[in-house]
């Protein structure tokens, strides 16, 4: 038990305030379940209630939701490689995260969600499934896990750690708390010298942040991404190709509009448009298609038809090798103060790329996608267009983008290999 007086009072004040709220956490996955009924099952999981306890030790992961789980992808496969006989157990909150692990991994790990943060679901959650270490992926800093990580002597560490100066501000009021919690960790891996300066100032102690770089240079471009692109464009005719990615519902009434402008200038344009949430996946369907335009989607229609339009791709873990399949890129999250959303993806796979100004999950990535002449950042949906339009016109510029793009992720590479040299002591001996 905690000796500091201090301590014992914030976290008794906040596990009241979490079992006093539990109720609300019903209405909260019912109110999520109208939207996205994958809510409404695997209850159970949420407040972290099991079968019998299984047998076996487990290398755990947690990865809250899509792109985290993109991100654990290189630490993941690491994992499998350097240990082929031990359990790997990946978390998430979000049912999308769910469906991501499934399209990844399937049976090869085991995936429940993550409990709330209440003590007696994490007591229940860490006995349950003893983890030789929390490898919990980039901002997830739960008060009643990391006590609870010390309390059954798991050694947490916080992978690709990002904090942003939003972040920072939006912990101010539960800072006195969070602090203790996070000094409870064995270390803090940071994407970034300012994100290791950041989880200083939220309260870590300097000798547990260490600086190794970003994991998502480290993205692994899918095998045949050339021939899928080729055949693509074989099935869509040869004509400009723009892509949509990740965006959210704010966006797309931008993006129908971007569109339509775009096609008076060039009439056979075809739009690939991912949004970022599935439960907006048969709504922008209907969007595009109330704009007048043919419209087919992934899951009907394997490939975009020459008469297409607009082509949705309604299907989880394919963005990377549709980006391929486009001359250029608008990544979402980016026109409304979303923060954005991966941009080596495409810079990986050799697509120019335009965003919108709200980047401020990915400063340190977005500015050096900048620099390197790779990206383009726009103050609003109008300018969004205008370098749509000026990119598609111009194939040089787009191929010293992609250049650029391709370049920059490559001088980047090397964040797992010290990532995994920094978990190497808490693993399991082979």
């Amino acid at each position: 038990m905690p000796t500091d007086p201090i301590e014992r009072l914030l976290r008794g004040l906040y596990s009241v305030a979490l079992y006093l709220l539990a109720p609300i956490t019903v209405y909260h996955l019912i109110w999520r379940g109208l939207r996205q009924p994958a809510y409404f099952l695997r209850w159970q999981e949420r407040y972290a209630f099991y079968g019998d306890r299984p047998a076996m030790r487990t290398l755990w992961v947690h990865a809250v939701s899509l792109g985290e789980v993109n991100a654990a992808v290189p630490v993941v496969n690491a994992l499998r490689r350097a240990y082929p006989g031990q359990r790997v157990l990946v978390t998430t909150i979000t049912p999308t995260g769910s469906e991501r692990v499934q399209a990844l991994w399937g049976d090869a790990v085991e995936h429940v969600y993550l409990p709330y943060d209440l003590p007696g679901a994490v007591t229940r959650f860490l006995r349950h499934y003893r983890p030789y270490a929390a490898l919990i992926m980039e901002t997830e800093l739960w008060p009643s896990l990391l006590f609870g990580c010390r309390e059954q002597g798991v050694p947490a560490v916080i992978l690709n750690a990002r904090l942003s100066e939003r972040s920072l501000r939006g912990y101010r009021v539960l800072a006195p708390l969070v602090a203790r919690a996070l000094r409870t960790v064995h270390a803090v891996a940071a994407q970034s010298r300012a994100d290791a300066e950041r989880f200083i100032r939220l309260g870590a102690r300097p000798e547990q942040v260490k600086e190794v770089g970003n994991l998502k240079f480290d993205v692994a471009v899918p095998e045949h991404l050339a021939d899928f692109a080729a055949q693509c464009r074989r099935q869509c005719g040869e004509r400009p190709v723009w892509i949509a990615a990740s965006t959210h519902e704010e966006e797309e009434p931008a993006v129908l509009a971007i569109h339509r402008r775009l096609r008076a200038k060039f009439p056979d344009l075809l739009l690939l448009w991912v949004p970022r949430h599935p439960e907006r996946f048969r709504m922008v369907a209907d969007l595009a298609r109330a704009s007048g335009w043919t419209v087919s989607t992934r899951s009907r229609q394997p490939w975009p038809q020459p008469a297409d339009a607009v082509f949705v791709v309604d299907t989880m873990g394919e963005l990377m090798n549709f980006y391929a399949c486009a001359d250029v890129a608008f990544v979402g999250g980016s026109l409304q103060a979303i923060g954005g959303h991966n941009l080596l993806e495409p810079a990986a796979t050799g697509t120019a790329i335009v965003t919108g100004p709200h980047l401020h999950n990915f400063v340190e990535i977005a500015q050096r996608l900048q620099d390197a002449g790779a990206l383009l950042v726009e103050p609003d949906a109008d300018a969004v267009r205008d370098a749509l339009a000026d990119l598609l016109s111009d194939p040089h510029k787009r191929e010293r983008m992609t250049t650029a793009g391709r370049a920059l992720v490559e001088t980047g590479r090397g964040a797992l290999a010290r990532t995994m040299a920094l978990l190497e002591p808490l693993l399991p001996v082979q």
